[in-house]
């Protein structure tokens, strides 16, 4: 049986309706699972209503009471009646998730309600091919459920654990992409890493606008801000770089998308430009868009393998060389350090030296004024 979820409400979000209407509160409720987590965005009266259900489908009440409604106050413009609201809520939800009795958490309104599979759905899945519960919850798609999950610390990691995961997603499909060896692999293979990417920087910005929001209120230090935007720039970097791997794909595949016909540049390239049938003299035919350097342009397939194994030989010795100015910096800084502690205790001894010589001064003088 998987461990169960762990529920809590950190935050709250105002909303306001596009159509004008009236704002409400929302609630980020936030759900930690062994391999991930993940925030779903609730109103009060959605709460209400999985309040009733529970209880009408049951035929008992949740152990923990619903907080009750105010007719005389919003939340929208009381934060004392917000904040107590979530307290009361968080504590609704941990009191249903963790009693003994689970006749209210495996109904289907409990799991709709968090945007949870169902039971028999899970169980099926996880038996037939070793998916858990988390493996199976679809990702967030709602801006502003991604703002809130950015805004709590541990859920911003989780964040930026599913931008890698879906950066690692494109990269392969990349990969897979540049070795099909017809349009239509190639064209999946690209889709499917575009879609890829796009969800990459929808998370990018939400995780952005959540290290914000962390900065205002306080809740990381400024050496945990600045780690966390030195992963935002990465991450961007390596983004950026694969959709400019992706939009190569036109280049590519542009002549070739119709019916299978080579463009003219492609068949001057194979052809010689036309002028010589003939076979080539030497070099490889190329399946991917990557330009030729000086090095690689006259060597066949084992030339280049010889010289990616000399380039990677020549890394290995700068490594080396590396470690071994890193170990020498460590000698020095070690010798720094003991030469400092001996300085240390010299400096130490000469101050006990002066107040012992101050004290005996302080007796000479003494004696010398009653002398006088």
């Amino acid at each position: 049986m998987a461990p169960p979820a762990e529920i809590s409400i950190p935050t709250t979000s105002l909303h306001s309706p596009p159509d004008g209407g009236k704002p409400y509160t929302l609630y980020n409720i936030t759900l930690r699972l062994p391999l991930r987590s993940f925030v779903v965005q609730k109103r009060y009266s959605e709460f209400a209503t999985l309040h009733n259900s529970l209880t009408s489908l049951t035929g008992a009440a949740p152990p923990e009471p619903l907080p009750a409604k105010s007719w005389f106050k919003s939340t929208v413009s009381s934060p004392d009646l917000t904040e107590a609201r979530r307290e009361g809520l968080e504590k609704y939800l941990r009191a249903i998730a963790e009693t003994p009795d689970r006749q209210w958490r495996d109904t289907p309104i409990w799991r709709a309600f968090l945007n949870l599979p169902s039971s028999s759905t899970t169980n099926s899945a996880a038996s037939s091919s070793g998916i858990g519960v988390e493996g199976r919850i679809p990702a967030i798609g709602l801006r502003d459920a991604n703002v809130a999950a950015a805004s709590d610390p541990t859920t911003w990691m989780d964040l930026y654990r599913e931008v890698k995961e879906s950066l690692h997603q494109a990269r392969m499909n990349l990969a897979k992409r540049d070795a099909a060896n017809n349009n239509s692999a190639r064209f999946d293979a690209s889709a499917v890493a575009k879609r890829s990417l796009i969800k990459a920087g929808s998370l990018l910005s939400s995780l952005n606008d959540g290290l914000r929001l962390l900065k205002d209120s306080g809740r990381l230090g400024e050496g945990e801000l600045r780690r966390r935007r030195d992963l935002l720039s990465a991450a961007r970097v390596e983004r950026d770089g694969l959709e400019k791997l992706s939009a190569t794909l036109n280049v590519s595949a542009a002549g070739s998308s119709r019916q299978g016909i080579p463009s003219a540049g492609e068949q001057a390239s194979l052809l010689g430009n036309g002028a010589n049938f003939g076979p080539r003299a030497g070099g490889r035919v190329l399946g991917a868009p990557l330009p030729e350097t000086e090095q690689t342009r006259e060597l066949d397939n084992e030339g280049v393998l010889q010289l990616q194994r000399t380039q990677i030989a020549e890394q290995d010795q700068e490594v080396e060389l590396l470690a071994k100015l890193v170990r020498r910096q460590r000698e020095m800084g070690l010798a720094i350090k003991d030469e400092v502690d001996m300085q240390t205790e010299m400096l130490q001894g000469l101050n006990e030296d002066v107040n012992r010589v101050e004290g005996k001064i302080q007796v000479g003088k003494e004696r010398t004024r009653r002398m006088a």
